[in-house]
């Protein structure tokens, strides 16, 4: 659930997570 996490609060960070 990276993307909702990224979505949620990181964005950027987070998108270079869900993609990982």
């Amino acid at each position: 659930m990276a993307v909702k996490v990224g979505i949620n609060g990181f964005g950027r960070i987070g998108r270079l997570v869900a993609r990982a």
